[in-house]
Protein backbone atom coordinates (compact mmCIF):
# COMPACT_ATOMS: atom_id res chain seq x y z
CA UNK A 1 0.00 0.00 0.00
CA UNK A 2 2.80 2.37 0.89
CA UNK A 3 4.62 1.51 -2.35
CA UNK A 4 1.53 2.33 -4.42
CA UNK A 5 1.17 5.71 -2.71
CA UNK A 6 4.82 6.45 -3.35
CA UNK A 7 4.48 5.63 -7.04
CA UNK A 8 1.44 7.86 -7.35
CA UNK A 9 3.16 10.75 -5.66
CA UNK A 10 6.20 10.23 -7.85
CA UNK A 11 4.05 10.53 -10.94
CA UNK A 12 2.38 13.70 -9.68
CA UNK A 13 5.75 15.06 -8.78
CA UNK A 14 7.03 14.44 -12.29
CA UNK A 15 4.01 16.17 -13.72
CA UNK A 16 4.54 19.12 -11.43
CA UNK A 17 8.18 19.35 -12.41
CA UNK A 18 7.26 19.26 -16.06
CA UNK A 19 4.75 22.02 -15.53
CA UNK A 20 7.36 24.06 -13.69
CA UNK A 21 9.78 23.59 -16.51
CA UNK A 22 7.22 24.65 -19.08
CA UNK A 23 6.15 27.68 -17.11
CA UNK A 24 9.73 28.83 -16.47
CA UNK A 25 10.79 28.39 -20.11
CA UNK A 26 13.94 26.51 -19.16
CA UNK A 27 14.84 23.88 -21.74
CA UNK A 28 17.12 21.06 -20.69
CA UNK A 29 20.20 20.48 -22.81
CA UNK A 30 19.81 18.21 -25.78
CA UNK A 31 22.63 16.10 -27.13
CA UNK A 32 24.02 17.42 -30.40
CA UNK A 33 23.85 14.05 -32.13
CA UNK A 34 20.22 13.72 -31.16
CA UNK A 35 19.50 17.32 -32.21
CA UNK A 36 20.84 16.56 -35.67
CA UNK A 37 18.32 13.81 -36.09
CA UNK A 38 15.07 15.35 -34.88
CA UNK A 39 13.76 18.31 -32.98
CA UNK A 40 10.58 19.07 -31.18
CA UNK A 41 8.81 22.24 -30.14
CA UNK A 42 6.84 22.50 -26.90
CA UNK A 43 3.75 24.57 -27.56
CA UNK A 44 1.46 23.65 -24.70
CA UNK A 45 0.88 21.25 -21.85
CA UNK A 46 -1.20 19.09 -24.16
CA UNK A 47 1.83 18.43 -26.34
CA UNK A 48 3.55 16.92 -23.30
CA UNK A 49 0.73 14.51 -22.58
CA UNK A 50 -0.14 13.69 -26.21
CA UNK A 51 3.43 13.24 -27.29
CA UNK A 52 6.05 15.24 -29.05
CA UNK A 53 5.12 17.02 -32.25
CA UNK A 54 8.04 16.92 -34.63
CA UNK A 55 8.41 19.59 -37.23
CA UNK A 56 10.63 19.76 -40.22
CA UNK A 57 12.16 23.10 -39.21
CA UNK A 58 13.37 23.09 -35.56
CA UNK A 59 14.62 26.07 -33.58
CA UNK A 60 18.31 26.53 -33.11
CA UNK A 61 19.76 23.89 -30.85
CA UNK A 62 21.53 24.79 -27.62
CA UNK A 63 25.14 25.68 -27.91
CA UNK A 64 24.61 27.77 -31.07
CA UNK A 65 24.48 24.78 -33.40
CA UNK A 66 22.05 25.11 -36.29
CA UNK A 67 21.15 21.75 -37.69
CA UNK A 68 20.99 21.41 -41.42
CA UNK A 69 17.58 21.79 -42.91
CA UNK A 70 16.26 18.76 -44.58
CA UNK A 71 14.50 19.71 -47.78
CA UNK A 72 11.06 18.20 -48.12
CA UNK A 73 10.88 15.40 -50.58
CA UNK A 74 10.05 16.72 -54.00
CA UNK A 75 7.34 15.10 -56.00
CA UNK A 76 8.33 13.82 -59.31
CA UNK A 77 6.89 15.97 -61.95
CA UNK A 78 4.99 14.21 -64.64
CA UNK A 79 6.61 14.57 -68.01
CA UNK A 80 4.95 17.32 -69.98
CA UNK A 81 2.29 16.14 -72.30
CA UNK A 82 2.96 16.52 -75.93
CA UNK A 83 1.21 19.58 -77.26
CA UNK A 84 -1.80 18.57 -79.27
CA UNK A 85 -2.40 21.03 -82.04
CA UNK A 86 -5.91 21.68 -83.21
CA UNK A 87 -6.73 20.00 -86.49
CA UNK A 88 -6.10 22.35 -89.33
CA UNK A 89 -9.01 22.89 -91.66
CA UNK A 90 -8.61 21.55 -95.11
CA UNK A 91 -7.43 24.23 -97.50
CA UNK A 92 -10.24 25.73 -99.49
CA UNK A 93 -9.52 25.34 -103.15
CA UNK A 94 -11.37 27.83 -105.26
CA UNK A 95 -13.12 26.24 -108.20
CA UNK A 96 -11.39 26.85 -111.43
CA UNK A 97 -13.23 29.32 -113.58
CA UNK A 98 -14.29 27.77 -116.79
CA UNK A 99 -13.36 30.14 -119.58
CA UNK A 100 -15.11 29.46 -122.83
CA UNK A 101 -13.01 30.21 -125.85
CA UNK A 102 -14.94 32.33 -128.30
CA UNK A 103 -14.97 31.26 -131.91
CA UNK A 104 -13.08 33.24 -134.49
CA UNK A 105 -16.26 33.83 -136.45
CA UNK A 106 -18.51 34.44 -133.42
CA UNK A 107 -21.46 36.75 -133.98
CA UNK A 108 -21.63 40.09 -132.14
CA UNK A 109 -24.43 41.64 -130.15
CA UNK A 110 -24.01 45.41 -130.16
CA UNK A 111 -25.28 47.16 -126.99
CA UNK A 112 -25.63 50.95 -127.19
CA UNK A 113 -27.09 53.63 -124.93
CA UNK A 114 -26.58 55.62 -121.72
CA UNK A 115 -25.35 54.60 -118.25
CA UNK A 116 -28.04 51.92 -117.97
CA UNK A 117 -26.85 50.42 -121.25
CA UNK A 118 -23.32 50.27 -119.86
CA UNK A 119 -24.57 48.13 -116.97
CA UNK A 120 -26.64 46.05 -119.38
CA UNK A 121 -23.51 45.29 -121.37
CA UNK A 122 -21.84 43.92 -118.24
CA UNK A 123 -24.84 41.72 -117.56
CA UNK A 124 -24.92 40.50 -121.16
CA UNK A 125 -21.26 39.47 -120.91
CA UNK A 126 -22.19 37.27 -117.94
CA UNK A 127 -25.27 35.91 -119.67
CA UNK A 128 -23.40 34.77 -122.79
CA UNK A 129 -20.03 33.88 -121.27
CA UNK A 130 -20.72 30.18 -121.92
CA UNK A 131 -21.76 30.73 -125.55
CA UNK A 132 -18.72 30.44 -127.82
CA UNK A 133 -20.64 31.76 -130.81
CA UNK A 134 -21.64 35.11 -129.24
CA UNK A 135 -19.59 38.21 -128.44
CA UNK A 136 -20.93 41.27 -126.61
CA UNK A 137 -19.71 44.69 -127.72
CA UNK A 138 -20.92 47.65 -125.65
CA UNK A 139 -20.74 51.36 -126.51
CA UNK A 140 -22.28 53.63 -123.90
CA UNK A 141 -22.11 57.26 -122.90
CA UNK A 142 -23.17 57.99 -119.33
CA UNK A 143 -25.00 61.31 -119.86
CA UNK A 144 -26.17 60.76 -123.44
CA UNK A 145 -29.65 60.47 -124.92
CA UNK A 146 -31.78 61.42 -127.87
CA UNK A 147 -32.52 64.95 -126.65
CA UNK A 148 -29.07 66.56 -126.40
CA UNK A 149 -27.70 65.65 -129.82
CA UNK A 150 -25.34 68.62 -129.47
CA UNK A 151 -23.64 66.80 -126.56
CA UNK A 152 -23.56 63.33 -128.15
CA UNK A 153 -24.89 62.60 -131.63
CA UNK A 154 -26.21 59.07 -131.27
CA UNK A 155 -27.52 58.62 -134.85
CA UNK A 156 -24.06 59.37 -136.27
CA UNK A 157 -22.31 57.23 -133.66
CA UNK A 158 -24.68 54.30 -134.19
CA UNK A 159 -23.95 54.21 -137.91
CA UNK A 160 -20.22 54.11 -137.20
CA UNK A 161 -20.55 51.33 -134.61
CA UNK A 162 -22.66 49.17 -136.92
CA UNK A 163 -20.22 49.58 -139.81
CA UNK A 164 -17.29 48.57 -137.60
CA UNK A 165 -18.84 45.71 -135.63
CA UNK A 166 -21.21 44.27 -138.27
CA UNK A 167 -23.40 42.90 -135.48
CA UNK A 168 -25.95 40.12 -135.68
CA UNK A 169 -28.22 42.07 -133.29
CA UNK A 170 -28.45 45.57 -131.82
CA UNK A 171 -29.71 46.21 -128.26
CA UNK A 172 -30.65 49.80 -127.34
CA UNK A 173 -31.28 51.24 -123.88
CA UNK A 174 -31.77 55.01 -123.87
CA UNK A 175 -34.01 57.63 -122.31
CA UNK A 176 -33.01 57.95 -118.65
CA UNK A 177 -31.34 61.33 -119.40
CA UNK A 178 -34.00 62.66 -121.81
CA UNK A 179 -36.26 64.36 -119.25
CA UNK A 180 -35.15 67.87 -120.25
CA UNK A 181 -35.70 70.65 -122.73
CA UNK A 182 -35.21 69.80 -126.39
CA UNK A 183 -33.97 72.10 -129.15
CA UNK A 184 -35.77 71.51 -132.45
CA UNK A 185 -35.79 73.17 -135.85
CA UNK A 186 -38.73 75.28 -134.72
CA UNK A 187 -37.30 76.31 -131.36
CA UNK A 188 -36.99 75.07 -127.81
CA UNK A 189 -39.54 72.61 -126.51
CA UNK A 190 -40.06 72.07 -122.80
CA UNK A 191 -40.34 68.58 -121.45
CA UNK A 192 -43.85 67.05 -121.35
CA UNK A 193 -45.30 69.39 -123.96
CA UNK A 194 -47.05 68.06 -127.07
CA UNK A 195 -44.32 69.45 -129.31
CA UNK A 196 -41.68 67.70 -127.20
CA UNK A 197 -43.43 64.31 -127.43
CA UNK A 198 -43.98 64.67 -131.18
CA UNK A 199 -40.29 65.39 -131.85
CA UNK A 200 -39.17 62.65 -129.47
CA UNK A 201 -41.30 60.05 -131.27
CA UNK A 202 -39.75 61.08 -134.56
CA UNK A 203 -36.22 60.68 -133.17
CA UNK A 204 -36.94 57.25 -131.66
CA UNK A 205 -38.40 56.06 -134.96
CA UNK A 206 -35.45 57.37 -136.99
CA UNK A 207 -32.97 55.81 -134.57
CA UNK A 208 -34.66 52.42 -134.81
CA UNK A 209 -34.82 52.56 -138.60
CA UNK A 210 -31.06 52.96 -138.73
CA UNK A 211 -30.91 49.38 -137.46
CA UNK A 212 -33.89 47.66 -139.05
CA UNK A 213 -33.18 49.18 -142.47
CA UNK A 214 -30.02 47.03 -142.52
CA UNK A 215 -32.01 43.88 -141.79
CA UNK A 216 -30.50 43.64 -138.31
CA UNK A 217 -32.71 42.46 -135.42
CA UNK A 218 -33.44 45.28 -132.96
CA UNK A 219 -34.20 44.93 -129.25
CA UNK A 220 -35.15 48.14 -127.44
CA UNK A 221 -35.00 47.78 -123.65
CA UNK A 222 -37.52 49.83 -121.68
CA UNK A 223 -36.75 51.99 -118.66
CA UNK A 224 -37.03 50.55 -115.14
CA UNK A 225 -38.86 52.12 -112.23
CA UNK A 226 -37.11 54.87 -110.27
CA UNK A 227 -37.26 56.03 -106.67
CA UNK A 228 -38.67 59.44 -107.66
CA UNK A 229 -42.45 59.36 -108.33
CA UNK A 230 -42.12 61.94 -111.11
CA UNK A 231 -39.37 59.89 -112.78
CA UNK A 232 -41.54 56.78 -112.56
CA UNK A 233 -44.45 58.55 -114.25
CA UNK A 234 -42.19 59.87 -117.02
CA UNK A 235 -40.62 56.43 -117.51
CA UNK A 236 -44.06 54.91 -118.06
CA UNK A 237 -44.82 57.51 -120.71
CA UNK A 238 -41.49 57.05 -122.47
CA UNK A 239 -41.84 53.27 -122.48
CA UNK A 240 -45.13 53.60 -124.32
CA UNK A 241 -43.37 55.66 -127.00
CA UNK A 242 -40.56 53.11 -127.34
CA UNK A 243 -42.94 50.17 -127.64
CA UNK A 244 -45.16 51.81 -130.26
CA UNK A 245 -42.40 53.19 -132.45
CA UNK A 246 -40.09 50.16 -132.31
CA UNK A 247 -42.77 47.57 -132.99
CA UNK A 248 -43.99 49.64 -135.96
CA UNK A 249 -40.66 49.08 -137.75
CA UNK A 250 -40.26 45.39 -136.95
CA UNK A 251 -38.21 45.72 -133.77
CA UNK A 252 -39.01 44.16 -130.39
CA UNK A 253 -39.59 46.03 -127.14
CA UNK A 254 -38.20 44.36 -124.00
CA UNK A 255 -40.28 45.29 -120.96
CA UNK A 256 -38.31 45.03 -117.68
CA UNK A 257 -40.69 47.06 -115.50
CA UNK A 258 -42.12 44.19 -113.43
CA UNK A 259 -38.65 43.06 -112.39
CA UNK A 260 -37.98 46.24 -110.42
CA UNK A 261 -41.31 46.97 -108.73
CA UNK A 262 -43.32 45.27 -106.01
CA UNK A 263 -46.61 43.45 -106.53
CA UNK A 264 -48.37 46.75 -105.89
CA UNK A 265 -46.28 48.52 -108.54
CA UNK A 266 -44.06 50.42 -106.08
CA UNK A 267 -40.35 51.03 -106.49
CA UNK A 268 -38.14 48.48 -104.70
CA UNK A 269 -34.46 48.50 -103.78
CA UNK A 270 -34.27 44.80 -102.89
CA UNK A 271 -35.88 42.07 -104.95
CA UNK A 272 -35.39 38.68 -106.55
CA UNK A 273 -32.36 38.04 -108.67
CA UNK A 274 -32.27 35.63 -111.62
CA UNK A 275 -32.08 32.69 -109.17
CA UNK A 276 -35.00 33.84 -107.01
CA UNK A 277 -32.80 35.01 -104.11
CA UNK A 278 -33.53 38.32 -102.37
CA UNK A 279 -30.68 40.72 -103.19
CA UNK A 280 -30.12 44.45 -103.53
CA UNK A 281 -30.93 45.53 -107.08
CA UNK A 282 -30.56 49.31 -106.89
CA UNK A 283 -28.00 51.66 -105.40
CA UNK A 284 -28.74 54.23 -102.71
CA UNK A 285 -29.62 56.95 -105.25
CA UNK A 286 -32.58 54.93 -106.52
CA UNK A 287 -31.40 55.27 -110.14
CA UNK A 288 -28.33 53.14 -110.80
CA UNK A 289 -28.15 49.36 -110.71
CA UNK A 290 -26.08 46.98 -108.65
CA UNK A 291 -24.35 44.01 -110.26
CA UNK A 292 -27.38 41.86 -109.49
CA UNK A 293 -29.66 44.48 -111.05
CA UNK A 294 -27.56 44.62 -114.21
CA UNK A 295 -27.64 40.86 -114.52
CA UNK A 296 -31.41 40.91 -114.08
CA UNK A 297 -31.87 43.38 -116.95
CA UNK A 298 -29.69 41.14 -119.09
CA UNK A 299 -31.89 38.19 -118.13
CA UNK A 300 -34.87 39.90 -119.78
CA UNK A 301 -32.82 40.61 -122.90
CA UNK A 302 -31.21 37.18 -123.01
CA UNK A 303 -34.47 35.32 -123.69
CA UNK A 304 -35.49 37.07 -126.93
CA UNK A 305 -31.84 37.27 -128.02
CA UNK A 306 -31.40 33.49 -127.76
CA UNK A 307 -34.71 32.94 -129.50
CA UNK A 308 -33.70 35.15 -132.45
CA UNK A 309 -30.10 33.95 -132.76
CA UNK A 310 -31.01 30.29 -132.27
CA UNK A 311 -28.09 27.90 -132.71
CA UNK A 312 -25.56 30.73 -132.73
CA UNK A 313 -26.23 31.37 -129.02
CA UNK A 314 -26.07 27.72 -127.98
CA UNK A 315 -23.46 26.84 -125.29
CA UNK A 316 -22.87 23.51 -127.08
CA UNK A 317 -21.75 25.15 -130.31
CA UNK A 318 -18.24 24.09 -131.32
CA UNK A 319 -18.11 25.71 -134.72
CA UNK A 320 -20.25 28.13 -136.63
CA UNK A 321 -20.81 27.24 -140.25
CA UNK A 322 -23.50 25.81 -142.48
CA UNK A 323 -22.67 22.21 -141.55
CA UNK A 324 -24.13 22.42 -138.03
CA UNK A 325 -27.26 24.39 -138.78
CA UNK A 326 -30.54 22.56 -138.16
CA UNK A 327 -31.92 20.88 -141.27
CA UNK A 328 -35.49 22.14 -141.28
CA UNK A 329 -37.56 22.15 -144.44
CA UNK A 330 -39.07 25.61 -144.15
CA UNK A 331 -41.78 26.73 -146.49
CA UNK A 332 -41.44 29.81 -148.62
CA UNK A 333 -43.64 31.77 -146.21
CA UNK A 334 -41.87 32.08 -142.81
CA UNK A 335 -45.15 33.10 -141.19
CA UNK A 336 -46.56 29.60 -141.73
CA UNK A 337 -43.67 27.96 -139.86
CA UNK A 338 -43.78 27.21 -136.15
CA UNK A 339 -40.47 26.61 -134.45
CA UNK A 340 -40.20 23.39 -132.44
CA UNK A 341 -40.87 23.82 -128.75
CA UNK A 342 -37.89 23.35 -126.42
CA UNK A 343 -38.39 20.82 -123.63
CA UNK A 344 -35.98 22.64 -121.30
CA UNK A 345 -37.37 26.18 -121.71
CA UNK A 346 -40.35 26.59 -124.02
CA UNK A 347 -40.38 30.36 -123.62
CA UNK A 348 -37.06 30.80 -125.41
CA UNK A 349 -38.12 29.59 -128.84
CA UNK A 350 -41.64 30.90 -129.20
CA UNK A 351 -43.06 27.55 -130.32
CA UNK A 352 -46.34 26.38 -128.87
CA UNK A 353 -46.58 22.94 -130.50
CA UNK A 354 -44.35 19.92 -130.74
CA UNK A 355 -42.46 19.34 -133.97
CA UNK A 356 -44.69 17.46 -136.41
CA UNK A 357 -47.81 18.08 -134.38
CA UNK A 358 -51.01 18.81 -136.26
CA UNK A 359 -54.77 18.81 -135.95
CA UNK A 360 -56.19 15.36 -135.35
CA UNK A 361 -58.70 14.23 -138.02
CA UNK A 362 -62.34 14.38 -136.99
CA UNK A 363 -64.30 11.12 -137.35
CA UNK A 364 -68.05 10.90 -138.00
CA UNK A 365 -68.32 7.61 -136.08
CA UNK A 366 -68.69 7.88 -132.34
CA UNK A 367 -66.11 6.18 -130.21
CA UNK A 368 -67.10 3.60 -127.56
CA UNK A 369 -66.52 6.29 -124.93
CA UNK A 370 -68.85 8.76 -126.68
CA UNK A 371 -71.55 6.11 -127.06
CA UNK A 372 -71.28 5.26 -123.37
CA UNK A 373 -71.22 8.85 -122.08
CA UNK A 374 -73.60 10.50 -124.51
CA UNK A 375 -76.01 7.69 -125.42
CA UNK A 376 -75.62 5.30 -122.52
CA UNK A 377 -74.80 2.40 -124.85
CA UNK A 378 -72.18 -0.08 -123.75
CA UNK A 379 -70.19 -1.83 -126.41
CA UNK A 380 -70.51 -5.61 -126.44
CA UNK A 381 -67.43 -7.39 -125.11
CA UNK A 382 -65.70 -9.96 -127.32
CA UNK A 383 -66.94 -13.51 -126.89
CA UNK A 384 -65.08 -15.42 -124.23
CA UNK A 385 -63.75 -12.37 -122.38
CA UNK A 386 -64.22 -12.27 -118.62
CA UNK A 387 -66.89 -9.55 -118.84
CA UNK A 388 -68.93 -11.51 -121.41
CA UNK A 389 -72.01 -12.30 -119.33
CA UNK A 390 -74.32 -13.53 -122.17
CA UNK A 391 -76.16 -16.85 -121.68
CA UNK A 392 -74.79 -19.82 -123.66
CA UNK A 393 -76.86 -20.94 -126.67
CA UNK A 394 -79.41 -23.76 -126.06
CA UNK A 395 -78.36 -27.18 -127.36
CA UNK A 396 -80.59 -29.11 -129.85
CA UNK A 397 -83.18 -31.59 -128.35
CA UNK A 398 -81.78 -34.58 -130.33
CA UNK A 399 -78.36 -34.01 -128.75
CA UNK A 400 -79.88 -33.91 -125.28
CA UNK A 401 -81.92 -37.17 -125.82
CA UNK A 402 -78.83 -39.00 -127.05
CA UNK A 403 -77.25 -38.44 -123.68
Amino acid sequence: MRKRVNKTMARWGALGAAALVLSSGIVPPVPVAQAQERYYQRRSIMDFFMGRRYIEEAPQAPGGYAPPRTAPPQRKKAPPKAAVSAPRPAPVIAPEEKTVQKLDNAQKILVVGDFLAGGLGVGMDAAFEDSPGILIETHSNVASGLVRDDYYDWPAQLTKFIDEAKPAMVVVMLGANDRQQMVTDVGKEKFRTDGWYAEYQRRVLAFGKDVTSRKIPLLWVGLPAFDSPSMMADAVQLNQIYRKQVESIGGEFVDIWDGFVSEGGEFIVTGSDINGQQVRLRTSDGINMTDAGRRKIAFYVEKPARRILGTQASPDLVRLDSSNLPSLDLSSNPADHTDPIGLSDPNLDGGMALLGGGVQPVSNIKSPRDRLVEDGEMAKPPAGRVDDYSMPAAKPAAEMSAK
